[in-house]
C-alpha cells in the first residue's frame, strides 16, 4: 500500500511487521505423500499390491523405483480401457510421482541414457525425455523438483489453492542456479515454475515427459484426451516463502539509491507471442509480491491461462514517479527488442503504479516543460545529463504497445497525506540517489515556477511527487489519455458505501475517479483493492472483455 491513515501511520506500519512476522504471506511444508488403498477391481487391486510393496521397501531404493513403475503401468492398461475411471488415474498419477522422486533422488539421468529395471515380468527400460524445454531450457539436472502431492502450502496470500484435476504428477520445478543473463530475457533470476509428468508405456519401455501446463493444456495417451492435471499455486507459494520479496517494500522506499539494480520488467512465465501480456505494476513501498493473490486467482480460469501471460514491472517506489515511468519506458523498449512479435500490452497499476501507467497512454509533447520554465526546451540554457534526464522524464509519448490500463486506488489528483505531517515526516526518511540532487541544483536557478510547489529544499521523492499541487501532477491532470485507449478503475470505499465522499483511507475519490473511464467499480477495501476479492474479479472480468 502508499500510505495508512494519517494519524495512525507509524503505529499501523509496527504493527503490520510484527504481524508479517508471525503470520507469513506464503508457507509451503514438504510431506510424504500417502496413498490409501479401497482395493477395487483385480487390475487394481495389482497395482495397489506393487504401492503396498514400495512402502515396505527403503525410499532410497531402486526396488522400490520398479514397484512403483509397475504399479503405473498398470494403472495406466486399465486407464486405455475405461479412461473416466477416477481410481485407475489417482494411482497412475501417484505412482508417477513416487517414481520421478526416487529417480532424482538416486541421480539417475535416464534422459541421457535409458535405465533398466528388473521385475518379475521381464526388464523395464525407463526413459525420461521433455515434451518441450523447461523454460530457461536448460538441462533437468539444473532443477530440483518438488511433487506438488506432497507439498503443503499456505499463508495469508495462498487461501486459494488453485489446481487441475487431470492425468499427470504436477511438480514445482525450482532453478538450483541463477539464469544466465536473466536481465536479457526478462526472466526472473531463479525459476519457480509449474511442470507435469506423464508417462507412457509401451511393451517393456516406459517413456516420460515433463509438460509446462501453463502452456499445454491437454495430453493424448492411449488415443484418450486427458486435461494435464496441474497445480499453479504451488509454485507461486515456493517463489514466495524462499524468496520474500515482500522485504524489499520498505528499505526501496527509503534507499532506493542503494537498490536501482532491482528495477526491471520480469516475466513470471515462458513467453509466448500467442499470449497477451499483463503488465502488473505496484505502488509506494511495495513490491511485485502484493499481486500474488491476484494471479493466483486469475489463474483459475482456463480461458486467461490459455489467452495471456503475466509479466510485472518492479522498482524502488522512493523514485519519484515521473523517474520510474521512464524507467518502465526502457524496460518496455527492451521487452520490444527481446520479442518484436509479442501482443499488445494490458496495464494493471496500483496506486503510484497507477500514476505510472497513466504516463504510458499520455502524450505531454513540450507543455510539462513549459510549465516548468515557461519557455520552450529549446529556449531553455542548460545541459549535461541532469537535462537529459529531465528531458525524458517530462518529454513523453504514448507507448503504442498499450492497448488497456486497468487502475487500482490510483491518486491522480495526489492525496492530501503526502502533504500531511506523516507525509512530510516520512519524505524526510528518504534518501534519493545522487543524481536527482544534480538535478535539483541545475534547476533551481532557471525554473519560473514558485519552488516551494517542487520542495526544492531538498531533493524530491516519491512522496513529494504524490501531493496534489505538485507541479507534475497538476500539469499531467491537464493533458488527455491517449485517444482509443480504454480504461478502467477500481476505487475502495472501506465498506462505507459513502461515494462520491468516499476514499480508501489514503486516496479519496475525488482524486481516483477519472472521467472517460469505460467502467469504475467501488468495492468495499480500503487502499489495498489489489488484495480485494470484488477487484480481482473485476479484473477477471476487464480481461475477459478485452478477449472480445
Amino acid at each position: 500500500m502508499s500510505f495508512s491513515s494519517a494519524g495512525k501511520w507509524m503505529s499501523l506500519l509496527a504493527v503490520t511487521l510484527l504481524a508479517g512476522a508471525c503470520t507469513p504471506l506464503a508457507y509451503v511444508r514438504h510431506n510424504r505423500a500417502v496413498y490409501s488403498y479401497p482395493g477395487h477391481s483385480p487390475a487394481l487391486q495389482a497395482a495397489e499390491n506393487h504401492l503396498s510393496e514400495a512402502t515396505k521397501l527403503p525410499r532410497n531404493s531402486l526396488s522400490a523405483l520398479a514397484q512403483y513403475q509397475a504399479a503405473a503401468q498398470t494403472a495406466a492398461l486399465e486407464l486405455a480401457k475405461h479412461p473416466n475411471e477416477e481410481e485407475p488415474l489417482r494411482i497412475y498419477n501417484y505412482a508417477l510421482g513416487r517414481s520421478v522422486e526416487a529417480i532424482q533422488k538416486h541421480k539417475l539421468q535416464p534422459w541421457q541414457k535409458p535405465v533398466a529395471l528388473g521385475r518379475e515380468e521381464g526388464k523395464l527400460s525407463l526413459t525420461l525425455t521433455f515434451k518441450k524445454p523447461l523454460p530457461t531450457g536448460f538441462n533437468p539436472n539444473d532443477y530440483q523438483l518438488y511433487a506438488a502431492d506432497a507439498t503443503k502450502i499456505g499463508g495469508r496470500y495462498f487461501e486459494r489453492h488453485i489446481y487441475v484435476d487431470g492425468l499427470g504428477a504436477p511438480f514445482i520445478a525450482v532453478g538450483k542456479t541463477t539464469v544466465p543473463h536473466y536481465r536479457k530475457v526478462f526472466s526472473a533470476r531463479r525459476l519457480y515454475g509449474s511442470v507435469t509428468a506423464v508417462e507412457k508405456f509401451t511393451g517393456h519401455s516406459a517413456e516420460i515427459e515433463f509438460l509446462e501446463p501453463l502452456s499445454i493444456g491437454w495430453v493424448q495417451v492411449d488415443g484418450h484426451r486427458y486435461p494435464v492435471a496441474a497445480d499453479f499455486s504451488a509454485p507461486l507459494a515456493m517463489m514466495m516463502a524462499k524468496e520474500r520479496p515482500e522485504r524489499l517494500g520498505l528499505v526501496r522506499l527509503f534507499r532506493p539509491d542503494l537498490y536501482a539494480s532491482t528495477a526491471m520488467l520480469t516475466r513470471l512465465q515462458p513467453y509466448d507471442p500467442k499470449r497477451i501480456p499483463v503488465l502488473f505494476i505496484h505502488g509506494l513501498q511495495d513490491t511485485p509480491a502484493s499481486w500474488v493473490p491476484m494471479i493466483n486467482s486469475l489463474r483459475a480460469d482456463p480461458q486467461i491461462r490459455e489467452k495471456y501471460q503475466f509479466w510485472f514491472f518492479s522498482y524502488p517506489s522512493g523514485y519519484p514517479y515521473p523517474y520510474a515511468a521512464e524507467l518502465l519506458r526502457q524496460q518496455l523498449d527492451g521487452i520490444n527488442a527481446a520479442f518484436p512479435r509479442h501482443k499488445p500490452v494490458v496495464l494493471v497499476g496500483h496506486s503510484m503504479g497507477g500514476l505510472i501507467a497513466r504516463l504510458m497512454v499520455t502524450d505531454s509533447g513540450d507543455r510539462i516543460w513549459r510549465a516548468f520554465f515557461g519557455k520552450s526546451p529549446a529556449d531553455t540554457h542548460f545541459a549535461g545529463p541532469s537535462r537529459e534526464l529531465l528531458e525524458s522524464t517530462i518529454i513523453f509519448k504514448h507507448r503504442p504497445e498499450v492497448s488497456r490500463v486497468i487502475f487500482l486506488s490510483t491518486p491522480h489528483r495526489g492525496s492530501t497525506i503526502a502533504t500531511s505531517w506523516i507525509g512530510r515526516l516520512a519524505s524526510r526518511f528518504v534518501q534519493p540517489p545522487k543524481f536527482l540532487a544534480d538535478m535539483r541544483d541545475s534547476l533551481i536557478s532557471i525554473l519560473t515556477i514558485d519552488t516551494s510547489g517542487l520542495k526544492l529544499n531538498h531533493i524530491p521523492n516519491s512522496i513529494d511527487s504524490l501531493a496534489p499541487d505538485n507541479p507534475f501532477m497538476t500539469a499531467v491532470n491537464k493533458i488527455p489519455i491517449t485517444p482509443g485507449v480504454p480504461y478502467h478503475s477500481i476505487i475502495g470505499d472501506r465498506g462505507r458505501g459513502d461515494t462520491p465522499s468516499s476514499s480508501d483511507g489514503v486516496v479519496p475519490y475525488w482524486s481516483s475517479h477519472l472521467p472517460g473511464a469505460k467502467s469504475e467499480l467501488i468495492v468495499p477495501s480500503d487502499h489495498g483493492s489489489q488484495l480485494n476479492a470484488e477487484a480481482i474479479n473485476e479484473v477477471h472480468r476487464i480481461l475477459l472483455l478485452h478477449l472480445k
